[in-house]
């Protein structure tokens, strides 16, 4: 896969993630004071793994087709960290 369409793809998915925050985001204003803590806990880790897969991809954006390479290394690894994240909290 090409860097832009894997970009393309990336983005896509980053999108469908930022949702389901905002999904979990309103159910936690909803949930009562013990399970709102557990749902902030899962939100904040949620958005750490966000903002650093969000960073990726502002690194791949900018870089140039040599280094490509090395930088979609870090994205798949961002992207299997994010994922895993998410499983978790959807189990919670």
């Amino acid at each position: 896969m090409d860097r832009n369409a894997y970009i393309e793809k990336t983005k896509a998915k980053l999108d469908e993630w930022n949702a389901e925050i905002s999904k979990m985001e309103a159910q936690a204003r909803g949930a009562q004071a013990d399970m709102k803590l557990k749902y902030e806990e899962q939100l904040a880790e949620l958005r750490e793994q966000r903002d650093a897969f969000e960073a990726r991809l502002h690194e791949a954006r900018e870089s140039n087709e040599k280094a490509w390479s090395d930088i979609r290394e870090g994205m798949e690894k961002a992207w299997k960290d994010m994922s895993t994240a998410f499983e978790r909290a959807m189990k919670r």
